[in-house]
């Protein structure tokens, strides 16, 4: 009777190790990208853009699905999606200001996310153009953006939804992270950034840091207390920033796993969250990747609608599914900004 029972749980832990590691295999994973790639790309709009609901945030938008785009190995020129990078390059381009703002203030009331998530696609976009006249064009316009992401930074070190000037130098985390990881896209690919934009930012997150009981980062230096999601965004922020061994990574790293667990959509940020909180597992590597991964590929499959789209997310379905490719497919390491 004893050897029976042993026997049945050695069978029990190896059938449940085994359907933890083929959870999802290459095929169904590769179904389920294919599948939301190509309705990305049946979504976008005759002028190159994608659109929030509503109609709202096309440059964001733009940037993110152009993002999940790239991540599969197309680029402007080459590749199952070039044409549709292609015409997201154009439109971003033709939204470009003359002060270096990558969107329209007139119509956009959180234009500072646009711009960096513009400037995020096109920072990785710039190194794969093969015409000369295009890569200046892009260089001209991420070199203003960046001028202008100076410019719009508070007296705090952050960034606000508007810039410093149109919003009485209000700030918050977010938009902070959204700019730091484009600063950080546009260094890579040979923009110059000036050292102390950066350094200001690094230490408005710290201030934004709790000190003490559970930790976490706030809303923003005047409070709000610890946010899960701006938490998430602020590891991948701070590793973007070049401080992989920062002071504040381990307590935050540990306050993430707490508060952020794959089986629970804590609040209506969850994709938000996963997008950063999935960076910063991958570059961790090892273990802790993995087992995030496999419980995460597992959720977001099994999510994934008939057509390939996800629509989970209350700023649209666009915005869901940009965010949910670009996850599964950070592997691939087909973008320096995702890459180890």
């Amino acid at each position: 009777m004893k050897s029976g029972v042993i026997l049945y749980c050695f069978s029990f832990f190896i059938f449940h190790v085994s359907f933890a590691v083929a959870a999802v295999s290459e095929t169904e994973l590769r179904q389920t990208i294919t599948q939301g790639l190509d309705w990305l790309a049946s979504t976008q709009s005759g002028r190159g853009s994608w659109e929030a609901t509503d109609s709202a945030y096309p440059c964001a938008m733009t940037g993110m699905a152009g993002i999940a785009l790239l991540c599969e190995g197309s680029t402007p020129s080459q590749g199952k999606y070039s044409e549709n990078i292609k015409k997201a390059v154009e439109f971003l381009l033709s939204r470009s200001r003359p002060n270096g703002l990558i969107g329209d203030p007139k119509s956009d009331d959180r234009y500072t996310y646009g711009h960096g998530f513009a400037m995020l696609f096109l920072s990785q976009v710039v190194g794969e153009e093969e015409y000369a006249d295009h890569r200046e064009e892009i260089i001209d316009v991420l070199t203003r953006a960046v001028e202008f992401t100076g410019k719009a930074q508070t007296r705090g070190g952050g960034w606000g939804y508007v810039s410093a000037a149109d919003g009485n130098d209000f700030d918050e985390g977010s938009t902070t992270i959204t700019q730091v990881q484009a600063l950080r896209g546009c260094r890579n690919a040979g923009i110059p950034v000036p050292k102390e934009i950066i350094e200001k930012a690094t230490k408005y997150i710290h201030r934004c840091s709790l000190q003490g009981g559970a930790g976490g980062v706030q809303y923003n230096t005047g409070g709000g207390g610890g946010r899960p999601p701006i938490s998430a965004a602020a590891i991948a922020c701070l590793y973007n920033a070049g401080e992989y061994d920062d002071t504040y990574v381990p307590k935050l790293l540990a306050y993430c796993d707490k508060m952020l667990p794959i089986s629970e959509h804590s609040d209506g940020h969850w994709h938000y969250a996963h997008y950063y909180f999935a960076q910063v597992k991958y570059r961790q590597g090892g273990k802790e990747w993995e087992t995030y991964r496999d419980k995460m590929y597992r959720k977001l499959i099994d999510q994934a609608a008939s057509n390939g789209s996800w629509s989970q997310g209350y700023i649209g379905t666009v915005y869901t599914t940009a965010i949910n490719l670009t996850i599964l497919q950070l592997e691939k390491a087909a973008l320096p900004i995702y890459q180890r």
